[in-house]
Protein backbone atom coordinates (compact mmCIF):
# COMPACT_ATOMS: atom_id res chain seq x y z
CA UNK A 1 0.00 0.00 0.00
CA UNK A 2 2.91 2.13 0.39
CA UNK A 3 6.79 1.81 -1.17
CA UNK A 4 8.16 4.31 -3.00
CA UNK A 5 11.38 3.29 -2.23
CA UNK A 6 10.92 0.12 -3.55
CA UNK A 7 9.40 1.40 -6.68
CA UNK A 8 12.11 3.84 -7.03
CA UNK A 9 14.80 1.39 -6.47
CA UNK A 10 12.97 -1.42 -8.98
CA UNK A 11 13.24 1.47 -11.24
CA UNK A 12 16.94 2.53 -10.91
CA UNK A 13 15.78 6.16 -9.92
CA UNK A 14 17.76 8.53 -8.06
CA UNK A 15 14.73 9.51 -6.58
CA UNK A 16 11.26 8.88 -5.49
CA UNK A 17 7.81 9.52 -7.01
CA UNK A 18 5.26 10.50 -4.51
CA UNK A 19 2.96 7.44 -3.69
CA UNK A 20 -0.58 7.84 -4.63
CA UNK A 21 -3.40 6.96 -1.74
CA UNK A 22 -0.67 5.21 0.73
CA UNK A 23 -2.39 2.65 2.72
CA UNK A 24 -1.00 0.33 5.39
CA UNK A 25 -1.45 -0.61 8.52
CA UNK A 26 1.97 0.42 9.53
CA UNK A 27 1.32 4.18 10.21
CA UNK A 28 5.02 4.80 11.03
CA UNK A 29 5.81 3.91 7.56
CA UNK A 30 2.99 5.01 5.21
CA UNK A 31 5.09 7.51 3.85
CA UNK A 32 4.12 8.80 0.04
CA UNK A 33 7.48 10.39 -0.49
CA UNK A 34 10.50 10.56 2.01
CA UNK A 35 12.30 13.82 2.56
CA UNK A 36 15.16 11.84 2.13
CA UNK A 37 14.01 9.59 -0.65
CA UNK A 38 17.75 10.19 -3.01
CA UNK A 39 20.07 9.34 0.50
CA UNK A 40 18.06 6.20 0.98
CA UNK A 41 18.57 5.30 -2.53
CA UNK A 42 22.14 6.25 -2.62
CA UNK A 43 22.71 4.61 0.54
CA UNK A 44 21.17 1.51 -1.07
CA UNK A 45 22.93 1.75 -4.48
CA UNK A 46 25.89 2.34 -2.73
CA UNK A 47 26.08 -0.61 -0.24
CA UNK A 48 24.98 -3.04 -2.93
CA UNK A 49 21.59 -3.20 -0.98
CA UNK A 50 17.68 -3.95 -1.66
CA UNK A 51 14.55 -2.42 -1.40
CA UNK A 52 11.37 -4.61 -0.59
CA UNK A 53 7.85 -4.49 -0.03
CA UNK A 54 6.05 -6.47 1.98
CA UNK A 55 2.16 -6.62 2.02
CA UNK A 56 -0.26 -5.60 5.27
CA UNK A 57 -1.25 -9.56 5.46
CA UNK A 58 2.60 -10.57 6.23
CA UNK A 59 2.38 -7.80 8.32
CA UNK A 60 0.05 -8.74 10.67
CA UNK A 61 0.98 -12.86 10.44
CA UNK A 62 4.48 -11.80 11.39
CA UNK A 63 2.79 -9.63 14.41
CA UNK A 64 1.38 -12.43 15.52
CA UNK A 65 4.39 -14.40 15.10
CA UNK A 66 6.60 -12.86 16.72
CA UNK A 67 3.97 -12.70 19.97
CA UNK A 68 3.41 -16.73 19.77
CA UNK A 69 7.18 -17.22 19.25
CA UNK A 70 9.17 -14.50 21.55
CA UNK A 71 6.27 -12.80 23.78
CA UNK A 72 7.20 -9.69 22.06
CA UNK A 73 3.96 -7.63 20.47
CA UNK A 74 6.11 -5.58 17.82
CA UNK A 75 4.42 -2.67 16.05
CA UNK A 76 3.14 -3.31 12.64
CA UNK A 77 6.50 -1.20 11.52
CA UNK A 78 8.71 -3.46 13.46
CA UNK A 79 6.66 -6.70 11.96
CA UNK A 80 6.80 -5.21 8.44
CA UNK A 81 11.18 -5.60 8.88
CA UNK A 82 10.92 -8.99 10.00
CA UNK A 83 8.32 -10.03 6.91
CA UNK A 84 11.36 -8.05 5.02
CA UNK A 85 13.42 -10.39 6.17
CA UNK A 86 11.55 -13.69 5.81
CA UNK A 87 11.05 -12.53 2.32
CA UNK A 88 14.50 -12.00 1.42
CA UNK A 89 15.61 -15.02 3.11
CA UNK A 90 13.62 -17.26 1.38
CA UNK A 91 14.51 -15.72 -2.30
CA UNK A 92 18.33 -16.11 -1.24
CA UNK A 93 19.10 -12.51 -0.87
CA UNK A 94 19.99 -13.22 2.64
CA UNK A 95 22.23 -16.02 3.23
CA UNK A 96 21.46 -19.61 5.18
CA UNK A 97 24.48 -18.70 7.33
CA UNK A 98 24.76 -14.72 7.55
CA UNK A 99 23.22 -13.21 10.46
CA UNK A 100 20.76 -10.47 10.82
CA UNK A 101 19.67 -7.81 13.07
CA UNK A 102 16.38 -6.63 13.02
CA UNK A 103 14.96 -3.61 14.61
CA UNK A 104 11.48 -3.11 16.06
CA UNK A 105 10.58 0.57 16.46
CA UNK A 106 7.72 0.31 19.01
CA UNK A 107 5.29 -1.45 20.62
CA UNK A 108 2.09 -2.70 19.35
CA UNK A 109 -0.22 -1.60 22.03
CA UNK A 110 -0.13 1.45 20.23
CA UNK A 111 -2.16 -0.46 17.12
CA UNK A 112 -5.12 -2.39 19.27
CA UNK A 113 -6.93 -2.81 15.59
CA UNK A 114 -3.97 -5.13 14.66
CA UNK A 115 -5.10 -8.47 17.28
CA UNK A 116 -7.71 -9.95 17.21
CA UNK A 117 -9.46 -9.73 20.30
CA UNK A 118 -11.82 -12.68 20.37
CA UNK A 119 -9.97 -14.61 22.45
CA UNK A 120 -10.22 -18.76 23.41
CA UNK A 121 -12.44 -18.97 26.75
CA UNK A 122 -10.58 -21.52 27.84
CA UNK A 123 -7.48 -19.03 28.03
CA UNK A 124 -9.39 -16.30 29.70
CA UNK A 125 -9.08 -15.60 33.06
CA UNK A 126 -12.03 -15.21 35.31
Amino acid sequence: GCAPIVRAFEAGATEASPWPDPRTVAFGITVPKPLGDFLILEAVYSSNGTAVAVDDSDILAEQSRCARLEGAFVCPEGAAAFAAVRALRSDGWIGADERVVVLNTGAGIKYPETVDLNLNPALALG
